[in-house]
């Protein structure tokens, strides 16, 4: 799902970089830009990194094959 239209970030961007230990929204503004146009989107990213970080879940990678 995108959160941010402005800048295209979508909720597993928002996992991914909870994940990789950004852990404020200020950070995400930082690494993805979240909350750095028009602002819409800063309630929703703010729950979703604040509910991945308090799961504990670790985002899986996507696996690469390198031939």
């Amino acid at each position: 799902m995108f959160v941010c239209i402005c800048h295209g970030v979508t909720d597993r961007d928002i996992r991914n970089a909870a994940a990789d230990g950004v852990c404020s929204l200020d950070g995400l503004g930082e690494e993805l830009k979240v909350g750095t146009c028009c602002g819409r989107c800063s309630d929703c990213a703010s729950q979703i990194l604040h509910e991945t970080a308090a799961a504990g879940v670790e985002i899986p990678q996507p696996v690469v094959a390198i031939a």
